[in-house]
């Protein structure tokens, strides 16, 4: 467990150091791993125990980090506080600085402590965890030798315990007004589908009404991504989100979403996806299509998955910023239908930071294609999309080659400042990752693939109106991937009442798995009604719309701040490593097939992987990812310079 591996670490408690008492000792900020990583990896530890709600966890990961670095600030002549002393969105915090403690570090590390353990406890006391949570918050408190009693919040006369509490009952109040109805547990109030859910376990989608919209999932038993049973229809997670107070979002990023019944902020609008109808079907379409074709690629012992591909630095990562496409149209020339991939990998000659060739590492693309999709699919004990790039960034600091100086110049900084820093950046571009990305998803309520293509094959083929089947909304046939069932196919069924519809090269689903730690699905042929999404039968998709894919915002967010915040587009030492042993991996399946290590060079090679992921994963098209990338590369930019800011006293 996270907290008993850093308990340890950090080797003694701190009894009697309050901040206050004038006979203790000056302490510098050397403790590592510091009170704000323990703090961080306990949050992360009680979101993996609770119901996977990105949103809600990007929100709870920066109001944590946010008031942490309250704490920190509190005690500096510099920085600029978030909400202590300050207004947000109308909620104001009041704030009186009294004299600052003999030993400021050690009052930090209290006050941090009890704003971080309140916190904690409040937005995890319902959470399916909610016992292990307090189990685990206890005990670090008690390892840092606070006492969990000590809840006055009368700060004025220099306690940093009732400092700490204090912020937390600031966030605890202020939460309540953000915007994200947390009094209610962040349930929609006007938001209605427009379809009847579709029911995977049944042939086809029969009751689709608009191809264009989202659907819920309705399945026998449904459980979240963090292993949770939840409801068997699952509602949209956070279709109202726009509408929350973000941390650097402007009035110059904003627009208004109008529907009927609908009327919120929408932040950095990509504008529509493609429809099924009008100028862009062919587009619908072909992005969806993609993700049938790319699942024919999810085994390692046939076809183009069985094939050996390099997925060293040495060849894959170092696409251009200018290389992304703009345009639907030109999503073609960079996804590579049939191969999978992008066309725009350069790789990388050398690394950097040694100046020896990236070692090629040759896999079946069948193993590599899996091992992504399952890697950045966050699930089970899920940590969500957010909490990942903390996790990402805890394992960069852990990095001996990372060198503590923010953009790279000026001091170096000690362990508890870095973290606090980092975290503060870090959790305000996910939360405005949540506000503009679930804006958009509720805005424009679009289709997921596998209503998508249920949907389309429900209708038939549109390629040839001589065919059978003919639809104008159907899917494009394509020879070796979409085909139509003919007499004599082994999928005609027993009185050839299969006969004429569309059926698929891909992936064939959970129905060809018995036991996950043995068997594969393999590729084959199936029913295109018989589609389904790379993932656990009791899960099928995340409950929300997929335009805009939220993992390729948060992902390249988070690269662009991290490149900035350390100074450096390259991971310490010039690469990052994941390795995905053997037949010990795969939770959907057995596999990998041997032993996989995933490597980075830069944070942004990361990022591009984990958009792909979700394509293989079937549960994205390429519209959904572009506009994502996009969107990040303006995003992490944007809460970097906002937090900066912050850590300069501008605000």
């Amino acid at each position: 467990m996270r907290i008993v591996v850093l308990a340890l670490a950090l080797g003694v408690g701190l009894a009697g150091c309050d901040g206050s008492d004038e006979t203790a000792l000056l302490a510098a900020d050397d403790r590592d791993p510091s009170v704000a990583r323990l703090w961080n990896e306990v949050l992360l530890e009680s979101i993996s125990r609770d119901t996977a709600r990105p949103v809600v966890h990007a929100r709870n990961l920066w109001h944590v980090s946010a008031a942490m670095y309250d704490a920190w600030a509190a005690y500096d002549d510099r920085a600029s506080t978030w909400l202590l002393g300050k207004t947000q969105n109308s909620y104001h915090c009041a704030y009186v600085p009294p004299s600052f403690p003999r030993d400021v570090h050690l009052a930090r590390e209290r006050a941090i402590s009890y704003a971080a353990y309140r916190m904690i406890r409040h937005r995890f006391q319902n959470s399916p965890g909610a016992a292990h949570v307090a189990d685990i918050t206890d005990t670090l408190m008690a390892t840092l030798g606070f006492d969990v009693g000590d809840t006055s919040a009368f700060y004025e006369l220099g306690s940093p315990a009732a400092l700490g509490n204090h912020i937390a009952e600031c966030y605890i109040a202020y939460g309540l007004t953000d915007g994200s109805n947390e009094a209610n547990n962040y349930a929609y109030t006007v938001y209605a589908p427009a379809n009847p859910p579709i029911e995977p376990e049944e042939p086809g989608n029969p009751g689709i009404v608009d191809l264009d919209r989202w659907q819920e999932i309705t399945l026998t038993v449904s459980i979240d991504q963090s292993g949770n049973v939840v409801a068997s229809t699952p509602p949209f997670v956070g279709p109202e989100w726009g509408a929350v107070h973000p941390f650097s979002l402007t009035a110059a990023d904003r627009t208004m979403c109008q529907r009927p019944g609908f009327n919120f902020p929408l932040y950095h609008d990509p504008g529509p996806p493609p429809s099924h109808l009008g100028a862009l079907a062919d587009e619908y379409k072909w992005t969806h299509s993609l993700v049938s074709v790319w699942q024919s690629h999810l085994d390692p012992t046939q076809g183009r998955g069985a094939e050996l591909i390099d997925i060293s630095p040495a060849t894959l990562g170092n696409i251009r910023e200018e290389d992304y496409p703009t345009t639907f149209a030109e999503h073609r020339d960079f996804y590579d239908r049939l191969l999978g991939e992008t066309t725009a990998n350069m790789g990388y000659a050398v690394n950097p930071a040694t100046g020896a060739p990236y070692t090629p590492q040759l896999v079946p693309l069948g193993d590599y294609a899996r091992v992504l999709a399952e890697y950045w699919a966050d699930g089970p004990n899920s940590v969500t999309p957010p909490g990942h790039w903390f996790d990402i960034v805890n394992h960069v600091n852990d990095h001996p080659a990372l060198v503590r100086r923010i953009e790279g110049t000026g001091p170096t900084l000690g362990p508890l400042e870095w973290d606090v820093k980092v975290y503060f950046a870090l959790g305000g571009a996910m939360h405005d990752v949540a506000v503009a990305v679930w804006g958009i998803k509720g805005c424009y309520d679009y289709a997921r693939p596998v209503s998508a293509i249920r949907g389309m094959a429900e209708r038939g083929q549109s390629t040839d109106p001589l065919l059978p089947s003919y639809h104008p909304d159907g899917l494009p046939l394509e020879p070796g991937y979409i085909e139509l069932v003919e007499i004599g196919d082994p999928l005609a069924g027993l009185a050839n009442e299969h006969v004429g519809k569309v059926k698929l090269y891909t992936w064939r689903g959970p129905d060809y798995i018995n036991n996950p730690n043995f068997d594969t699905a393999g590729v084959g042929w199936i029913l295109a009604e018989e589609w389904w999404p790379y993932q656990r039968p009791t899960f099928v998709t995340p409950p929300f719309a997929g335009y805009i894919s939220g993992h390729s915002t948060f992902s390249r967010t988070a690269a662009e701040l991290l490149t900035l915040f350390t100074g450096d587009e390259f991971f310490p030492g010039g690469k990052s490593e994941f390795h995905a042993p053997m037949n010990d991996f795969l939770v959907f399946e057995e596999g990998p097939s041997i032993d996989v290590v995933f490597e980075w060079a830069r944070y942004i090679d990361a990022s591009d992987q984990c958009s792909l992921s979700r394509i293989w994963g079937g549960i994205h098209p390429p519209a959904d990812d572009i506009p994502g990338r996009h969107i990040g590369m303006v995003l992490g930019p944007e809460a970097f310079f906002h937090a900066r800011n912050y850590f300069n006293g501008v605000f």
